[in-house]
């Protein structure tokens, strides 16, 4: 028995939708339990790494050091997310996650923001050297080099 077109096109309609849900299906590899796409994330915490550092810069000539500090330890910071996010494919929600997952995964890590934390909570209450953004700079440096991120 011959289908009518009727049905033909019914059939047709169900065999698009079903490759565009595998389509989807295959989209969804990118996308978080939020529903942002996970190269987006990634390419924030590049673009926020470089604009805290290139500021930094700016900071540190202007020889205004506690801006310096602060600028520096968040490119530090945006990089450790970055570093966490090629490893684990997550991001830490907050300082207290960022610590705990890099204490309990990556002791190297861990180490520099524990040494450089202090200072930035300091930055807010205390005057910064130059010696030390340059401490906090080299840092950042560091965490470029284990991301392949060129600052």
């Amino acid at each position: 028995m011959e289908k009518n077109k009727d049905t033909r096109v019914i059939e047709k309609s169900e065999e698009v939708e079903k490759k565009e849900e595998v389509e989807k299906s295959e989209e969804v590899e990118d996308i978080d339990d939020s529903g942002h796409l996970l190269e987006t994330k990634k390419d924030i915490l590049i673009k926020s790494a470089k604009e805290y550092y290139y500021s930094g810069n700016d900071e540190l000539d202007k020889e205004r050091f506690n801006s310096a500090v602060v600028l520096f330890f968040k490119s530090l910071v945006a990089l450790v997310d970055l570093y966490i996010f090629q490893q684990t494919g997550e991001t830490p929600s907050s300082h207290i996650s960022r610590f705990r997952i890099s204490k309990e995964k990556f002791s190297n890590i861990y180490d520099l923001l524990d040494k450089d934390f202090p200072f930035y909570q300091d930055s807010y209450v205390q005057i910064m050297t130059r010696e030390l953004a340059e401490v906090i700079k080299n840092d950042t440096k560091i965490m470029a080099e284990k991301t392949k991120i060129s600052l």
